[in-house]
């Protein structure tokens, strides 16, 4: 990053244009998220029993293949970079699962539809993690101060909520009403190539811009870079308390059409005004967010937008109509934009940390470590949907139970409620490393020292006296 008004170093990508990738990345894999359930439940009627049985199979095997696919991008030498290669590669993979995914014949049912569910439920989830992998590990490369990196960061999060405003609020409407119907799957298949086209163009022109450090390519092998993390006792206490947030989010993105439909009683397309103002407000608030980390710290920032959020399920769950529920999406989007503004540079730390103390910049299979923790994800997501099934009676869109409405408010609202209290809570008790000194902007002359320093850190993540001023508020 450069202060404003003045040009770029030669050699690094600008902000805007990193970026903007998450645009590209959010889009389909959002779609996927927020439109699975409606899809393939309430509409082509899979079991929720069977829905739960995928998901934590799929969650299985994602968490197997995530480090690695991190570790193959590290080890990566080629004359586009480490990164590139696998994301040029991935973007079109993913778009042509995605719409595979909302192509399944109408005919199917049975285990032909299970089957059908899962290979492309689990095919795009892995080419998802092998962009995000790539793509999250550019961040601490390309911006080495955390400064740079607050604002690279918050740029891209701008850009997700715009992502997000297409494939979750916009699309109930071109799905349910200009494409298709509520009771019809065409409109799911057009939106899918729409939002796939656009995916693969944002990726491969963000790709084609990231100008790698090609110091950093490491040679390490995968089971003792492996073992070496899972020691680290600060990537699980991250992890898990990250993940708490990461599952309440994927329980409302799995689940708000279906709690407008049911609980509030409204057309699905009303989504679109719940969902609009909780991305509007996230929006907005990162600005917010940017300042309050850039005063406070990341570490104290992450905290309060915890207990915001963990707040603002509360609220949700005592909303009776559209005014109400758009009322308390409002406090979810201020607490979501604190977690979006500030997650990120928690675990960047923490990689900062690790690269410090063992010389090799293996941001790759650390985040994909990280991204085990987040393919618990699907776990929740099927467990809490299938507990709808066995307390509610609540099986699929042809067999509702009793009262949808109420299941699907605990599914909302009860559920991240728990989740983020509980990350709320263990938030307060995690220290997070110092801030290293950053290296030069550019590579460093043959011959001219070149090795990453490790000044400026404390040790081994997590270790005693590692915690910098914003530990102790």
């Amino acid at each position: 990053m450069t202060q404003p008004g003045m040009a770029a170093a030669p050699g690094r990508t600008p902000a805007w244009r990193y970026a903007v990738g998450m645009f590209g990345t959010s889009i389909p894999i959002n779609m996927i998220k927020g439109s699975m359930i409606f899809f393939y439940v309430d509409i082509l009627g899979l079991d929720v029993r069977a829905y739960g049985v995928v998901m934590v199979i799929y969650a299985v095997i994602d968490a197997l293949d995530n480090p690695l696919l991190g570790h193959l991008s590290d080890r990566t030498r080629s004359r586009f970079g480490r990164r590139r290669p696998w994301l040029l590669v991935g973007a079109p993979m993913l778009a042509a699962c995605m719409i595979a995914f909302f192509s399944a014949p109408s005919s199917l049912d049975g285990f032909d539809l299970v089957l059908w569910f899962a290979v492309f439920a689990i095919l795009c989830e892995a080419f998802d993690s092998m962009l995000n992998a790539n793509y999250g590990a550019l961040l601490p490369e390309l911006y080495p101060r955390e400064r740079d990196r607050a604002v690279a960061n918050s740029l891209r999060q701008g850009f997700q909520l715009v992502a997000l405003v297409i494939s979750l609020a916009v699309t109930p409407l071109l799905t349910t009403q200009v494409f298709g119907t509520e009771k019809s799957t065409e409109g799911f298949q057009i939106t899918a190539i729409i939002y796939g086209a656009i995916a693969v163009v944002v990726i491969v022109f963000m790709a084609l811009s990231a100008r790698e450090n090609p110091r950093y390519s490491t040679r390490e092998r995968l089971l003792p870079s492996l073992w070496s993390i899972v020691r680290n006792p600060i990537f699980w206490k991250v992890g898990l308390t990250g993940a708490c947030y990461g599952a309440a989010m994927a329980l409302v993105l799995a689940g708000i059409q279906l709690y407008v439909r049911y609980s509030l009683g409204l057309p699905v397309a009303n989504a679109l005004y719940l969902q609009g103002i909780v991305i509007l407000i996230s929006a907005l608030g990162l600005v917010v967010w940017t300042r309050v980390v850039a005063r406070r710290g990341a570490l104290w920032a992450w905290r309060l937008s915890f207990a915001i959020l963990a707040a603002s399920f509360a609220a949700l769950f005592f909303a009776t109509d559209l005014i109400t529920a758009v009322a308390a999406g409002a406090l979810v989007g201020a607490g979501w934009s604190g977690m979006l503004a500030t997650n990120d540079l928690i675990v960047a730390r923490v990689l900062d940390a690790d690269a410090a103390h063992n010389g090799e910049h293996r941001e790759g299979l650390f985040l994909s470590a990280f991204g085990f923790f987040g393919r618990l994800n699907g776990i929740v997501t099927g467990l809490a949907l299938t507990s709808l099934g066995v307390f509610f009676g609540y099986n699929s869109g042809a067999d509702p139970g009793a009262d949808p409405g109420f299941a699907f408010r605990v599914y909302l609202c009860v559920y991240p409620f728990v989740l983020t209290t509980i990350g709320a809570i263990a938030a307060r008790f995690i220290a997070i490393p110092l801030e290293p000194s950053p290296e030069p902007d550019l590579p460093s002359a043959p011959g001219s020292p070149g090795a990453p320093s490790s000044s400026g850190t404390s040790g081994l993540p997590g270790s005693s006296g590692s915690s910098d001023s914003e530990e102790t508020r």
